[in-house]
């Protein structure tokens, strides 16, 4: 009974308490976490850049943060206004052109039959048409998707103009009556902004760089609708590990439709070059050890996260349980076991 106690007014039952309070409230606030996910990213992002640019060059932080998203803002503008309808077109032909495929596969090609029937009785093909109907959905829905980028930025430049002056505000709980709740936020809040940001973070590099390459590749390889499979390969690549098995399948149709097998093993052979310069180039220079797990791991993780999160879970997956790994002080041992 003793035991019960003492667990009860331990400081680890009170983190516990605070940490499943604070679930709760984001679980209320699911119809706004887009708006929340949006604004950390932006933020964090941000405020990397922003110290990345102050320590090397001397200049006023608020006219470094005016400029900068004067910037964005301008570039987001130029693109939604001249290029997003050629995006939408571009990525409706592409689904358009996978369905036809898919439809209509030859008679003769039993392989690939055998292979499709495969693929659409495992959850890959479930991605697959989730990840299509995401960017539909979002670049279809063009004055949701731009209000909330528009909040998620205002909300950003906001805390990015005050920080100095939300970190003295914010402070000052720490000497209130609601001390030992701010000192577990606190707490919370670090671990989160030291993993699941810096993963997102990291995340994003590797697929703009992916992005980049693979593009150049499909170039190449002379596919069609080039700007659609590269926001498509980008989404994707957000994913950790399974978004470039997820891609391949899509490339794999189109390159059989435009040059048969042999363009089939050009673009396995490039996405394997790709995923090389990831995973021994990119990774370890970007993601910590803790971000390192082995690829059973994080299908699992990753497979769990979509069925509680949804699409977002598959990009946000990884970074919470990164961030839960954290919390739980669970590193890597010093030298493994062999079995």
């Amino acid at each position: 009974m003793n035991t019960f106690n003492r667990f009860f007014q331990s400081n680890t039952f009170k983190r516990i308490l605070i940490f499943l309070a604070m679930a709760l409230v984001l679980y209320l606030l699911k119809d706004m976490i887009n708006l929340i996910l949006f604004t950390f990213i932006f933020s964090f992002l941000m405020d990397r850049l922003v110290n990345s640019i102050l320590r090397k060059i001397s200049i006023n932080r608020t006219l470094l943060v005016i400029i900068l998203y004067t910037f964005i803002v301008g570039m987001l503008s130029f693109v939604f206004i001249k290029y997003l309808p050629l995006v939408v077109n571009e990525i409706r032909l592409l689904i358009k052109q996978l369905t036809d495929f898919y439809s209509n596969v030859p008679d003769d090609y039993g392989w690939l039959n055998y292979f499709l029937q495969k693929v659409e009785a495992t959850k890959v093909s479930g991605y697959m048409e989730q990840g299509f109907t995401f960017l539909i959905k979002y670049f279809s829905d063009v004055s949701r998707v731009g209000l909330q980028i528009l909040l998620a930025l205002l909300l950003s430049l906001f805390y990015m103009l005050e920080k100095p002056r939300i970190i003295r505000f914010t402070e000052k709980f720490k000497y209130s009556k609601m001390a030992p709740v701010y000192n577990e936020i606190a707490f919370f809040a670090g671990k989160f902004a030291g993993t699941f940001g810096k993963v997102i973070e990291a995340q994003i590099i590797i697929a703009l760089v992916n992005c980049i390459l693979t593009t150049i590749a499909l170039w190449i390889l002379g596919f069609p609708q080039l700007v659609g499979l590269s926001i498509m390969i980008l989404i994707l690549g957000i994913i950790p590990v399974a978004g470039v098995i997820i891609s391949l399948i899509p490339l794999c149709i189109i390159a059989f439709s435009i040059g048969g097998i042999i363009k089939v093993a050009y673009i396995v052979i490039a996405i394997m070059i790709v995923h090389a310069v990831e995973t021994y180039i990119l990774n370890p220079n970007l993601m910590s050890s803790k971000t390192n797990l082995p690829v059973f791991y994080t299908f699992i993780v990753l497979i769990f996260s979509e069925h509680i999160f949804g699409i977002w879970g598959l990009i946000v997956g990884i970074p919470i349980f990164v961030f839960f790994l954290d919390v739980l002080d669970v590193s890597s041992p010093r030298k493994p076991k062999e079995l």
